[in-house]
């Protein structure tokens, strides 16, 4: 009984542990398999935000090489010092020359300032006090030499200028409504004079200008400083980069960023199918090809040259054999009509028939035999035939001269 028990007990159980196990096995599958996929999704994820990082700062780094490289310098300005000689007996009010200023036209001593073909704006700006002694000086001029490297001058250029004019009562006015601001030190009487010495200014690429020597031609003047404003004047694409730079600098970045994204993707794509196809491969192949035509080519040839000097020699024994078909005729005319000659004149119309008939009996063989010869040839040698068949003329002529010598 308990031997018989045992075994039920144990299929009983294996019975109702089966379809656990396989269910088990499928789950830890799925779970490795979803594990797997979710790596890999999650690795090349990365690969592709690193790819794309990579192309977008790529994209940025080229545009800004390109704008900086292609636009100019848009303003420069430097201050002027003015210099005047001090070496001479005058009175307070006069200068012992008129102030001189030497300006560069170089960043850091190196660089140039303007660039070739681009117009610029050249201005000079004074700060000039209000003063009794330049509300007396009225107009003066501001002169300016541009030199180059060899110290020859370049340009120049000369222009006019004043204080602008203010009524006694309008100073008045002013004074008394800035009185707090001029006792606190933060603002001063004073006034900025632009004067533009050149409006459209070209570098020349032969001789291009490295200084200026900027001169106010007054001995009565007073300043407190001066600048000097150098304004490029930007057309076509420059305008658009210099006064729109946010959507340059978008649609700029766009399109390397896409232009780079096409090139990776042709990339990627030569790099799959170089796996699948095998360039030698290829190569055997189309030398192959190209040899079997070659060798098509070759045989072509040889049987046409076979063919041609075929038909030359068919053609070479058909002339000769109706040559000598030609020679064999005449020697036998030749014969008869020696032979009818010698004999005496009444055999001569015996003679005659049976020559007549031995003739009539020739003409029939030959022109049987140029028949047969005709028949022989190519149908492209049929004028070879006709010509061969023209002796056939000559029993004819010959008979009837013979006839005539007869006769």
């Amino acid at each position: 009984m308990d031997t018989g028990t045992e075994p039920m007990g144990t299929g009983g159980h294996h019975g109702s542990g089966d379809p656990v196990g396989p269910a088990l096995l499928w789950l830890q599958d799925t779970v490795t398999t979803v594990t797997l996929q979710a790596r890999q999704r999650v690795l090349q994820g990365a690969l592709l935000l690193c790819a794309l990082g990579l192309l977008l700062w790529t994209a940025i780094f080229l545009y800004g090489s390109f704008y900086y490289s292609y636009m100019p310098l848009a303003t420069y300005s430097t201050p002027v010092h003015y210099y005047y000689r001090t070496d001479c007996d005058s009175s307070a009010s006069l200068l012992c020359s008129f102030p001189t200023a030497n300006v560069s036209l170089l960043r850091n001593g190196k660089n140039q300032v303007m660039t070739y073909g681009q117009p610029y704006r050249i201005s000079l700006e004074l700060e000039m006090p209000e003063s009794p002694a330049n509300q007396e000086l009225g107009m003066f001029m501001v002169k300016m030499f541009c030199y180059s490297g060899q110290g020859q001058t370049v340009t120049s250029s000369a222009r006019s200028t004043m204080l602008r004019y203010r009524s006694g009562l309008l100073q008045t006015l002013g004074t008394l409504f800035l009185i707090p601001f001029f006792l606190a030190g933060t603002a001063d009487q004073k006034q900025l004079v632009e004067v533009e010495l050149f409006s459209e200014y070209r570098e020349d690429s032969y001789a291009p200008s490295i200084g200026a020597i900027i001169e106010i031609q007054s001995q009565r003047v007073q300043i407190y400083s001066a600048n000097l404003y150098i304004h490029a004047h930007f057309t076509g694409i420059r305008y658009f980069l210099y006064n729109f730079p946010t959507l340059s600098a978008v649609m700029g970045v766009a399109s390397n960023l896409s232009f780079l994204s096409v090139l990776l993707l042709f990339s990627y794509l030569r790099l799959i199918w170089g796996r699948f196809i095998n360039p030698q491969k290829v190569r055997d192949r189309i030398n192959l090809h190209q040899r079997l035509a070659g060798t098509y080519e070759s045989e072509d040839t040889e049987h046409l040259q076979d063919y041609q000097d075929d038909s030359t020699g068919i053609e070479n024994s058909s002339s000769d054999a109706l040559l000598e078909a030609h020679q064999i005729t005449s020697t036998h005319l030749n014969q008869k009509e020696e032979s009818i000659l010698k004999a005496d004149g009444g055999e001569m119309d015996i003679r005659h028939g049976r020559f007549q008939s031995e003739i009539d009996e020739e003409e029939i063989i030959a022109e049987e035999e140029g028949e047969n010869m005709g028949m022989s040839l190519d149908p492209e040698l049929e004028g070879s035939s006709e010509t061969a068949k023209q002796p056939d003329s000559i029993p004819s002529r010959l008979t009837g001269t013979s006839t005539c010598v007869i006769s």
